[in-house]
């Protein structure tokens, strides 16, 4: 009876059912201390989200469910596990909990000031004792700091029922040139115009929603390197790797919300991570590669690390094309065939991802010839020379 209610929580919960014929003590403790390792980096890379937009509150609210969803696989699987590797695990969870609560605290704005009331619920509380109803409360309050956050609750003026993609930017785009850029009218865009925006203002990268833009990043824009987040791009050519091939990659890199585009992200020191990505291209090399809640697309990849994939579909993997490569990576092992899917805990291969066929890869002279652009070549004739799955 306990093994099938475990089956069913397991079910709901998005894990692989959990079953004596497909799992023992040996292969949780294996998944276990897999998913530790991967949140402990995660949460290490959170100081490199940018504030703006709310990013780093998304990494961090990604955490928080990442450590939720352990806790749930923990206590389905807890008739196959002995009393005391119980208590380990516990105590694990119960360690990222403070860790992450002492890194959110850490990173939190200091308040210039506020009354004493305005205090009372973090001074009542420890923050080993705040519930998941209170974090969800944190949660929201430091949303309401983000600038252009709407409240759910809040009365919603005429402007709610306008399409996302034709309001006036957030503060946040600020930093991103094209918005501002002369005929980069995302009604009707311009599909045969390469912009080479140079981010002359920021130490950042970021990218908001825009449809059918070609972009290359100029080698002039290597200051604008710190970090990059791109995201809401639909059918766009995308190419972030000059200014890494000399000594300024990204320190991170966060792709979200992007189809039917190829994004070449260059070079990555740390971790990209890839949320909500169809039907799309992507080429990066990085030390660490993470991708969320994806389907339906083709990865050229060089990391140093197994690459992790969790709720993903019909991702391909293939080895990042040889122009994109520095000298000293070329004899570096490159791991991207060993995939862990973080949903898949059998011993046999993941369905939702394989190897990219042959046939199906790009040949070099593609990326040297048509992928930088040129005369006659606009989005879309890029976009069907590397195979955009579809």
């Amino acid at each position: 009876m306990a093994s099938t209610t475990a089956q069913n929580t397991a079910r709901r919960q998005g894990f692989p059912e959990l079953t004596p014929a497909i799992t023992n003590a040996e292969k949780f403790f294996s998944f276990f201390q897999h998913a530790v390792t991967d949140l402990q980096e995660q949460m290490e890379a959170l100081q490199s989200h940018g504030t703006s937009g709310g990013e780093r509150a998304d990494a961090i609210e990604h955490c928080q469910a990442s450590i939720t969803r352990l806790s749930d696989a923990v206590k389905d699987a807890q008739t196959m596990i002995p009393a005391y590797d119980q208590r380990t695990y516990g105590e694990a969870i119960k360690a990222l909990s403070t860790k992450l609560q002492g890194i959110k605290e850490t990173l939190a704005p200091r308040p210039k000031f506020a009354f004493k009331s305005g205090l009372a619920f973090s001074q009542k509380k420890n923050a080993s004792a705040i519930s998941l109803n209170d974090a969800a409360e944190l949660a929201e309050q430091r949303r309401r700091c983000v600038p252009g956050y709407v409240p759910a609750s809040s009365n919603e003026s005429s402007i709610a029922t306008t399409p996302a993609h034709l309001r006036s930017p957030a503060p946040e785009l600020a930093d991103d040139p094209v918005q501002n850029e002369p005929g980069a009218s995302r009604s009707i865009p311009d599909t045969t115009r390469i912009r080479q925006p140079s981010f002359s203002q920021s130490t950042s990268v970021k990218l908001d929603n825009h449809e059918g833009l070609h972009i290359i990043l100029p080698p002039s824009a290597s200051h604008a390197t710190s970090s990059g987040t791109l995201s809401n791009l639909h059918r766009c050519v995308i190419d972030l790797s000059s200014p890494t091939q000399l000594a300024h990659p990204f320190a991170g890199l966060t792709l979200k919300n992007i189809s039917s585009s190829l994004i070449i992200c260059g070079r990555v020191s740390g971790a990209i991570h890839l949320t909500n990505i169809t039907n799309s291209v992507i080429v990066v090399a990085s030390r660490q590669y993470r991708m969320h809640e994806s389907r339906n697309c083709h990865i050229y990849l060089h990391t140093f690390s197994r690459p992790i994939i969790e709720d993903c579909s019909a991702i391909h993997f293939a080895p990042i094309p040889d122009m994109y490569l520095r000298d000293e990576d070329r004899g570096a092992e490159n791991q991207f065939a060993m995939v862990d899917d973080f949903k898949w805990l059998r011993q046999e291969q993941s369905p939702n991802w394989s190897l990219l066929n042959m046939r199906r890869r790009v040949r070099e002279e593609v990326w040297k010839d048509v992928v930088r652009g040129g005369p006659g070549l606009g989005v879309d004739d890029v976009l069907r020379a590397v195979n955009l799955p579809g």
